[in-house]
């Protein structure tokens, strides 16, 4: 990676803010939307099971369904689109997508897939593994396209206001996926308003807390 390249990356992290306000009827091209679905799906995940489900919202009709159960937040409606960032329960039943064409391609012994396989199904016994991990690797996605967005000139909210009962009724949401946050992506229609943030020697802590 380039100094270049680097300088860039730590821009666009240092850039992104949360935009409430957007230029209302602003369409992203399906090139954009695509670039930024990309990006997302490309973030790290446990044991590459790739935790996530997008669900995009552009229609104006659905956006107006969805203001209510976003306690009418205005950027539901402004933005181009809002994507709801969905956690996979069962992504232990990504397994044989994600692994079987590796060991068909000669990249993973058949053995090493069992193994593995055993660890997933093994984990997925207990429901709150399920339930962290979905959290946790969707949770990543969303940052990754955040910063993707941030990236292609267009800005974005997470959002955790909103009634996520409501929101899976509404939207036929299957049992399998959990509600994790809404992100409103459009077109800045005012600046983002800055924030601070602790300094470092408030957030971090070397090799150990100190015994109490």
């Amino acid at each position: 990676m380039t100094q270049q390249v680097q300088s860039e990356v730590l821009k666009v992290i240092a850039e992104r803010h949360s935009v409430k306000q957007y230029q209302a009827g602003h369409r992203l091209p399906k090139e954009h939307l695509e670039q930024l679905l990309t990006a997302a799906s490309q973030a790290p995940s446990a044991w590459n099971l790739q935790h996530w489900k997008f669900l995009v919202i552009e229609d104006q009709a659905h956006k107006e369904k969805l203001l209510p159960i976003a306690f009418g937040q205005k950027q539901i409606i402004e933005s181009s689109a809002v994507i709801a960032v969905l956690g996979d329960l069962q992504a232990n039943l990504n397994f044989e997508s994600v692994f079987g064409p590796l060991v068909t391609a000669g990249f993973l012994k058949q053995e090493v897939k069992d193994g593995l396989g055993a660890q997933v199904n093994g984990a997925y016994q207990n429901p709150q593994v399920a339930r962290d991990e979905a959290l946790r690797n969707a949770s990543l996605a969303a940052m990754q396209l955040m910063l993707a967005a941030k990236a292609l000139g267009y800005d974005t909210c997470p959002m955790g206001g909103y009634d996520p009962v409501r929101f899976v009724q509404e939207f036929n949401v299957p049992e399998r996926y959990l509600p994790v946050m809404l992100i409103s992506v459009g077109v800045a229609a005012t600046p983002a308003r800055g924030s601070s943030r602790l300094p470092l020697d408030q957030i971090v802590v070397k090799e150990s807390f100190k015994a109490q």
